[in-house]
């Protein structure tokens, strides 16, 4: 059995070596057959001389896709994969020593299972702010942070692993496809890609499971740890589901090409943020920035006339 590690990236070259680095660590079992496939999506920094340097340290290769966006970095690793499996990772974690040898044992025992996942963790740069601290519970998953427990089971189709950490049979993984429209790109916090093709995955009936021993660590740069970044990423999700739910609400009332329940949806929604904002603790009011930026976001993207 061969077991394709993907990785796609952007213009962060030093993160990518620090990454590669952890799977160079790998504790293997003895009979593992693994490549490690990185698809560069158009970087203009040192990514290919990364690449080079660990060369003699890993089963590595590396490929261009030029169009932009994480879909289509995806797609071409689904593409170029040559493994039975291929197990997803970014180029801002740290892997578990243990967690390559975890996902092949998974992949032996569980022949019929064909969407597999483990635990994400933060690692901070610098000190958690005090605000965030207080409201983590509630924006956790805006990080990527994933753990479902400390015991082996197989998942329900709303306990799916995160993008971080997850793999997929390759001939299941064929059938489905990231969709362009998703994922993160170069305007925009889009995400959801993942989730829409292992939904995708589950809904025809194959096992998915919880591997808790296979962690990562995630890294949560300073400039992420602000405010301003849940907006954004919440917004994102909110474009995200107004490419869902907009072709249901066509032929409603509204304004500006936007129906009016939903104008009044975020503008109710920004008002009571504001207000929660000034009057409570950030674990009382990040609920309020949640509910508002996802509803700015659905609003943007109404009709996709905000694809960005």
């Amino acid at each position: 059995m061969l077991i394709t590690v993907a990785i796609c990236t952007w213009n962060r070259s030093s993160l990518l070596r620090e990454a590669l680095g952890s799977l160079a660590r790998s504790q293997l079992p003895a009979d593992l057959a693994w490549e490690v496939l990185v698809v560069d999506n158009g970087s203009s920094d040192d990514t290919k001389g990364v690449v080079a340097e660990l060369r003699d340290a890993l089963p590595i290769r590396c490929v261009l896709e030029p169009a932009p966006g994480l879909s289509h970095a995806r797609n071409r690793c689904v593409d170029e994969a040559n493994g039975s499996y291929i197990l997803w990772t970014d180029d801002d974690v740290i892997v578990d020593r243990g967690w390559l040898r975890e996902y092949a044992r998974a992949f032996r025992e569980l022949p019929n299972a064909a969407v597999f996942g483990g635990p994400v963790r933060a690692r901070f740069e610098g000190s958690l702010p005090a605000w965030l601290a207080a409201a983590w519970p509630q924006v956790e998953s805006a990080y990527g942070i994933r753990d479902l427990g400390s015991v082996v089971k197989r998942l329900a189709s709303d306990q799916l692993p995160f993008g971080s950490n997850y793999a997929v049979r390759r001939s299941e993984q064929r059938r489905h496809r990231y969709d362009p429209r998703l994922g993160r790109n170069r305007h925009a916090l889009l995400g959801g890609e993942e989730t829409a093709v292992l939904s995708a995955i589950v809904r025809d009936g194959v096992e998915a499971w919880w591997l808790p021993q296979a962690s990562v660590d995630h890294w949560i740069p300073r400039d992420r740890q602000t405010v301003g970044y849940l907006e954004r990423y919440y917004r994102g999700q909110g474009r995200v589901r107004a490419l869902r739910e907009a072709a249901s609400n066509l032929r409603k009332p509204a304004a500006f090409g936007r129906p009016l329940w939903l104008w009044r949806q975020a503008l109710e929604a920004e008002a009571a943020y504001r207000l929660n904002r000034t009057l409570r603790r950030p674990e009382q009011w990040a609920a309020s920035l949640v509910k508002a930026s996802i509803a700015w976001g659905l609003l943007a993207g109404w009709n996709g006339s905000d694809p960005a």
